[in-house]
Parts: C-alpha cells; sequence; structure tokens
C-alpha cells in the first residue's frame, strides 16, 4: 500500500507535539476544532430560542440538516483542491467561509437567513477538517500522528460537556446572537497561530490530477441533498416514510460511492475497509446515543440534567480511551485499536439494549455507555491514523474527505432509520427496535475491523 511522505517532515526523534516547532500549530488547531465543535454543540442549545424568535419552528429540522449536507459539498471541495495545491488555499478558504456563516447566523432577522448562514457552516467547517487532515500529514511526523488525533478528540469532547451550558448562559445574559458572534474573533486567532506552518510547507502542483473534478462536487451536492431528505424522512414518522426513507438511503449510497475509495462498500483490506469501519460506527454508536435521554426520561423519569450524565460519562471515558491510544502510540497496532474500541461498543450498546429490556439500576447503563465512550477514543484516532498511513501524498485530501463523508454517512443514515424504527415499532418496542438495529451494525464492525490491517505484501 502507499505510505504518505510525513514521516520526512519534523526534526527526527522529536516524541511530542508540543515541540517547539509544532507548539503554535498544535494550540491554533486545537482552538479552531474546539470552535467548530463548540458551534455544533451550542446551536444544539439556543436552536429552540432562535426558531421561537425568528418564527421559524416549521424549519426547525432543517437548520440542524442543512449544514450536514452542505457539510458535504466542503469536504470534497476541500479535498480537491489539498491533493493539487496543498492545504493552504483552502485552509484560508475554509476559515473565511466559516466565519461568514457564523456572521450571516448572528445577524439573521428571519429563519430561512439564519439557515442559510447554517450552509455556509457547514461548508466551512466540513472543509476545515479535511484540510486539517492534510496539515497533520504535512507538518507532522508519522509518529506524532496518533497522539495529535488525541488532542482533537478532546477538542471535540469538552464542548459536548461545556458547551450547552455556556451555550445556555450566554444566551441567558448576553443574547443567542452571541453563540454565533462571539466566537469569531477567536477563530480568526486560532487560524492565525496555524498560519506560520503552513507558510512553511513547500508549494505543490500535481498537474497530473487535472482540473478539480466538478462531477465529484456534484455528487457531494447531491449526497447532501439525500442527507437532508433522510434527515426530514427519519422524524416525520408514517408508514410511507420507510420506503421513501430507503430511496432517499439508496441516492446516499450511489452518490457517495465514487467519492470513497474503491472497495468500501465491499469492505476490501486496508483503507477501505478503515472508511467501512468508520460508517459502520459512527452508526452504530451514535444511532443508540441519541435515544439514550429519552430512554431513561420514558422509563425512570430522570430530570433531563440527570439524563444526561450518561452522555457526560462517556464523553469523559471517550477522552481517557483517546488519551491511553495516543500513549501507546506505535506499540499497539491501528488494526488491534480498531478491533478493540469496535468490542468495546459492542459492549456498550449491548448494555443499552439490556437496560431497554430488563430496566436495571441506571448506573447499569451510565457504566456500560462510558466504556462505548472509552471504544470510541480508541477507534476514532486510529482510523485516521490508519487513512493517513495508508495514503500516498497526492491521494491526502480525497482520503480524508472520505473519512469524513463516511462518517456523516454513518451517523446520518443510523439515526434516520432508527428514527423511522422507533416510529413505527409496536407499542414498548421502540427503544429495543432501534437497539438491536444499532447492535447488528457493531456485530458487523467487529467482523470487518481486523480487515483494516493492509494485506502483507508477497515476498520478493
Amino acid at each position: 500500500m502507499p505510505q504518505n511522505k510525513s514521516s520526512r517532515t519534523g526534526a527526527p526523534g522529536v516524541e511530542t507535539i508540543y515541540a517547539p516547532q509544532y507548539l503554535s500549530t498544535t494550540l491554533g488547531m486545537f482552538i479552531l476544532v474546539f470552535l467548530v465543535a463548540f458551534e455544533a454543540m451550542a446551536v444544539t442549545t439556543v436552536m429552540p430560542l432562535v426558531s421561537e424568535v425568528l418564527d421559524g419552528k416549521r424549519l426547525f429540522a432543517l437548520s440542524f440538516a442543512a449544514p450536514m449536507a452542505s457539510g458535504m459539498l466542503g469536504m470534497v471541495a476541500a479535498g480537491e483542491i489539498t491533493d493539487r495545491w496543498g492545504p493552504k488555499i483552502p485552509l484560508f478558504a475554509s476559515v473565511a467561509v466559516f466565519l461568514a456563516g457564523l456572521l450571516v447566523c448572528g445577524t439573521a432577522g428571519s429563519m430561512e437567513i439564519l439557515i442559510s448562514g447554517r450552509i455556509l457552516q457547514g461548508i466551512g467547517g466540513g472543509a476545515i477538517t479535511v484540510a486539517i487532515y492534510v496539515l497533520i500529514a504535512r507538518a507532522y511526523p508519522g509518529s506524532l500522528h496518533a497522539k495529535i488525533f488525541a488532542l482533537f478528540a478532546t477538542a471535540w469532547v469538552l464542548p459536548a460537556l461545556i458547551g450547552p451550558w455556556l451555550a445556555g448562559l450566554i444566551a441567558t445574559f448576553i443574547g443567542w446572537r452571541w453563540v454565533f458572534l462571539g466566537v469569531m474573533g477567536l477563530v480568526a486567532l486560532a487560524f492565525c497561530a496555524i498560519i506560520p506552518a503552513l507558510d512553511r510547507l513547500p508549494r505543490e502542483s500535481h498537474s497530473e490530477l487535472g482540473p478539480v473534478s466538478w462531477k465529484r462536487l456534484l455528487l457531494a451536492g447531491l449526497a447532501g441533498a439525500a442527507v437532508i431528505a433522510m434527515n426530514l424522512l427519519g422524524n416525520s414518522g408514517g408508514a410511507w416514510s420507510l420506503p421513501a426513507l430507503l430511496a432517499a438511503l439508496l441516492l446516499a449510497l450511489l452518490t457517495i460511492r465514487p467519492l470513497l475509495p474503491k472497495g468500501t462498500f465491499s469492505v476490501r483490506r486496508g483503507l477501505p475497509a478503515t472508511m467501512s469501519t468508520r460508517t459502520l460506527v459512527a452508526g452504530a454508536f451514535f444511532g443508540v446515543e441519541v435515544y439514550l435521554p429519552y430512554l431513561l426520561r420514558e422509563d425512570y423519569q430522570l430530570s433531563p440534567d440527570r439524563a444526561g450524565l450518561v452522555l457526560t460519562a462517556s464523553a469523559l471515558s471517550w477522552s481517557v480511551g483517546s488519551w491511553l491510544q495516543g500513549k501507546l502510540g506505535d506499540k499497539l497496532s491501528n488494526s488491534h485499536s480498531i478491533t478493540l474500541g469496535a468490542l468495546a461498543s459492542t459492549v456498550a450498546i449491548s448494555t443499552a439494549l439490556l437496560t431497554a429490556v430488563y430496566h436495571p439500576p441506571v448506573a447499569v447503563l451510565i457504566c456500560g455507555w462510558a466504556v462505548g465512550g472509552f471504544g470510541m477514543g480508541m477507534i476514532y484516532p486510529r482510523q485516521n491514523v490508519n487513512m493517513l498511513k495508508l495514503s500516498a501524498e497526492h491521494e491526502q485530501g480525497f482520503n480524508s474527505s472520505a473519512m469524513t463523508l463516511a462518517d456523516s454517512l454513518g451517523t446520518a443514515g443510523a439515526t434516520a432509520l432508527g428514527g423511522v424504527i422507533f416510529a413505527t415499532a409496536a407499542a414498548g418496542w421502540g427503544f429495543i427496535s432501534v437497539f438491536s438495529f444499532c447492535l447488528a451494525l457493531a456485530l458487523v464492525l467487529i467482523i470487518v475491523s481486523p480487515r483494516t490491517k493492509p494485506a502483507a505484501r508477497p515476498a520478493a
């Protein structure tokens, strides 16, 4: 399999991402990822208030589906550009688009305008993720990749812990508009810390790749439209929604397939299987997690703050798992880390299913879901590390884009299907049906996770 050239970058023997030559880049990327994640969490908190103030309750679901869909376009565009000219241009452009989205949302006078800002946020946020993945490949030696992705996991976990609370305070005492406007300066400052690393990168021009593929951009747009349809259908209910949802899912699969490495759907060993595991684990884990607060409220009559403890426990253990895999480094292979994460996620989903059936003490679910969070911390960073390891330099943008698309496909597909399954299940069987579906995905994940290890090369 092709190997990237990042091992030639950086000083030999450096074992920390906080070395002087990396410090500003590390902190800048961490803050940038943190702010993108914070926005995602904060908007969830304030959107009910925003839709009420702007008289846009009918567009509430679209305010979340739109940036998820437009993010696919941003991911593919960033992948196309980074493979041809490196990560500098797409990072400048994506941060500018993200800032424009924040400005539009923060000054919106109607729900329609706010959704247009959310679309810009989605494009910018999706492109930022892809460009940062490629920057990591170019600016850090391969031995530090597990550590930098572990730090990024923390950048996503912290907003899950403080984002809703902080957004609530901002909306209550300053105003909901500052949930968008208040982070603009911080985004700009974080990006400024990354600019020196971008300036140090050699100029690139892979003319052999040809011009940017408009076909891929069109396919990304169609895939985004399919994701919007899946999201809306998954929350609509009704007997007709399942066949319509399956049609939208088929459209999403057909349009995304050319945007993924060949062999992803057939789980070919190595890079394609790595993409497959991202779709499966995202669908299995998040397909269950969105229902856990609902389960605890319906079956245990817990208040929202107490029901949220299960998500807090998972977020904390996710950070621990991510730290551990980064600490182990090459002592634990990427394939073994992915398999361990798959096993832990399956334990967590099984615990959720048993909770829905037998209603044990809540502590059982909290502990079980914490195991799942630990597993996600083990699996997510190593999927990214494995992807970069198995990517040639001129493919890093395409494959980084594919990884984020695989993630979006798994999350959107499983939550949408789960919504229809829940709505159409017999009385008392909603949670059991959804969790059983996600458990099936997790079991498939266990089976295919060893295939993330590339086939051995034949002896010369």
